[in-house]
C-alpha cells in the first residue's frame, strides 16, 4: 500500500521553503498525503557535525547564488533575508501547536505563510510578535497560539520531532521519506516524482 510522504523541514531553510511551495501538489498528483514535520536544524547539525550552508567556506557564496537561481528557475518568489539564518523554535512550535489544536490544513497554510513572510517579505519569523500577526491574518487564535507555543507539551513535541527525524537519519531540510526511500534536498524532487510514479528509480 502506498504510504504518506514524511516531509521534514526547518523554517530557516530556503530549499525547505521551495519544497513547501511544491510538495502538496506533487503528492496530490499521485494520491499521496504529506505529513509536515517541523524540525530544528541546529539540533540536527550537532549530531551531523554540519552547519548552515552560508557559513561553510567556499560553499556559502555558491549557496547564496543558488538560492536565487533556483527560485528563478522554478518560478518561486524569493528574496534573500537580511538576517540569515534565524532561530526558528517559535515558528516550529507554533506549527506544532496548530497541528494539535486546529488540524493539519490550517497548520500547513500557516507554515506556507511563515515561509513566504521570511523569504519574500523579509519578516523575522523568529519574533513571536510577527508570528502573532501572521496568525491573525490567517484568522487563527493568535493569543492562544502564542501561549501554546511556550507550553511544556509543545516544546516536548518539537523535541520529539527532532528525535524522530534523527532516528530516521534526517540530516537536512527539506528531507522527504516515502515508502522507506529518503530524498534530501529540493533538487531531488524530480527523483521523488519518478519514485512516486514508478515505485522505484
Amino acid at each position: 500500500m502506498a504510504g504518506d510522504l514524511d516531509f521534514y523541514f526547518d523554517f530557516s531553510s530556503p530549499y525547505g521553503y521551495f519544497a513547501a511551495m511544491r510538495i502538496d501538489a506533487l503528492a496530490a498528483k499521485y494520491r499521496r498525503k504529506v505529513n509536515w514535520t517541523p524540525i530544528l536544524l541546529g539540533a540536527v547539525f550537532k549530531v551531523s557535525g554540519s552547519m548552515p550552508l552560508t557559513m561553510i567556506p567556499l560553499k556559502g557564496e555558491y549557496a547564496l547564488h543558488d538560492f536565487l537561481r533556483s527560485a528563478r528557475f522554478h518560478g518561486i518568489p524569493f528574496r534573500q533575508p537580511a538576517t540569515f539564518p534565524i532561530a526558528t523554535q517559535s515558528a516550529a512550535r507554533a506549527m506544532v501547536w496548530l497541528q494539535q489544536t486546529v488540524g493539519a490544513e490550517p497548520a500547513i497554510a500557516f507554515a506556507k505563510a511563515a515561509y513566504q513572510a521570511y523569504f519574500v517579505d523579509g519578516i523575522d519569523i523568529g519574533d513571536p510578535a510577527n508570528l502573532q500577526h501572521l496568525a491573525e491574518k490567517q484568522g487563527l487564535d493568535a493569543a492562544a497560539m502564542l501561549e501554546g507555543l511556550n507550553s511544556a507539551p509543545i516544546k516536548e513535541q518539537l523535541k520529539n520531532n527532532v528525535e524522530r527525524a534523527l532516528q530516521n537519519k534526517v540530516f537536512g531540510s527539506p528531507y522527504v521519506i516515502v515508502d522507506g526511500e529518503p530524498f534530501w534536498g529540493f533538487d531531488r524532487f524530480d527523483q521523488l516524482e519518478s519514485f512516486l510514479m514508478n515505485g522505484s528509480i
